[in-house]
């Protein structure tokens, strides 16, 4: 049965409310307001990837902007950096939204994962690329922008496989994933590789060519390194800290890269000077005197700047010259 209060006890209850219980002191009477860490949460947009995973997801892609630039570099003979500018979590949706029109969007298989990627250039990227590729000084002309054409994706399509063959050599320290072109999209409509409402993570690079600056990024939907990205952990980045074997790595790439060159070797036989009408009236057998003899060292030139001094003769069948000294800096400077 249960135990009914008498009216004292009711007006003692009704007396206490409001005060503060022994040895307790109100803050507002003591002049300090509770601070408390409060942090908001959106449950439209939950966070599928953590901060340190972020971080070593981030980390892989400077691997690849590493090696990707090294490509670039040998590829289009010019000085070329490529940066991670941001990784970000977005819905597909906003993804999609993001994407200009025309791009330049190339969807590529994730091989042992259900699911695929898209590697997206900025139409003036691949136009750069191919002016340099075609022998271009890689100054852009003014252009309205317009869509690539097959041709540009043909001359683009080998950078496009290296660029996933370094990525691929990039994620070897997280997975064995391979990634493979599958198609070309230039309109972000027909780019349907996840629910609108799917977290996907987007890696935004600055591609430096020169002087000029470009955009390239890459999307992975969520649900398909989902795996993947809960096995992430701080031991991870050890292997990309930048120790002596990566470094003994980059510079391997950069003489390989550097012994590739090809550089133009000239050897002058002689010089003379003769007036226009003798070189109007030269005729099939006639001989010009060079002010060189049979004997002379003659000056070989490497990019147009005289390095070696060698003698003339025949090899093989073939006209050679044999390298007899190195040029001094007086001689070089003199060029």
């Amino acid at each position: 049965m249960p135990e009914v209060l008498s009216q004292s006890e009711i007006d003692n209850l009704l007396a206490g409310i409001g005060k503060e219980p022994a040895g307790g002191t109100r803050a507002a009477q003591a002049g300090v307001q509770e601070e408390r860490d409060i942090q908001g949460f959106d449950f439209r947009r939950p966070n599928r990837v953590s901060k340190n995973q972020l971080r070593i997801f981030q980390a892989v892609h400077e691997t690849f902007a590493e090696l990707f630039g090294f490509y670039l570099a040998s590829k289009l003979q010019a000085q070329v950096s490529i940066s991670v500018s941001s990784v970000d979590q977005l819905f597909y949706s906003e993804y999609q939204l993001s994407i200009g029109s025309p791009t330049c969007l190339h969807v590529f298989n994730m091989e042992n994962s259900e699911g695929k990627g898209v590697l997206e250039l900025s139409p003036t990227l691949v136009f750069a690329i191919v002016e340099r590729l075609l022998g271009g000084g890689g100054a852009e002309p003014a252009r309205k922008l317009r869509a690539v054409t097959e041709i540009e994706k043909s001359l683009t399509k080998g950078t496009i496989d290296k660029a996933l063959q370094d990525l691929q050599n990039a994620w070897k320290s997280i997975s064995n994933l391979k990634f493979k072109l599958e198609r070309f999209e230039s309109e972000a409509d027909f780019l349907q590789i996840a629910p609108a409402s799917e977290i996907v993570l987007v890696v935004s690079f600055d591609v430096q060519i020169s002087n000029a600056s470009y955009l390239m990024n890459l999307c992975f939907p969520t649900f398909s390194l989902e795996d993947i990205i809960q096995r992430l952990n701080v031991q991870h980045v050890a292997p990309m800290a930048g120790g002596s074997g990566t470094q003994r790595s980059k510079s391997e790439a950069v003489v390989k890269n550097i012994s590739t060159t090809e550089l133009p070797v000239s050897v002058t036989l002689g010089a003379t000077a003769i007036s226009l009408r003798d070189l109007i009236e030269l005729q099939k057998g006639d001989v010009i005197i060079l002010d060189s003899k049979k004997d002379s060292l003659l000056p070989v030139k490497v990019a147009s700047h005289t390095k070696f001094f060698a003698k003339v003769g025949v090899r093989d069948g073939h006209k050679a010259v044999k390298i007899i000294r190195n040029a001094s800096e007086e001689e070089q400077n003199g060029d």
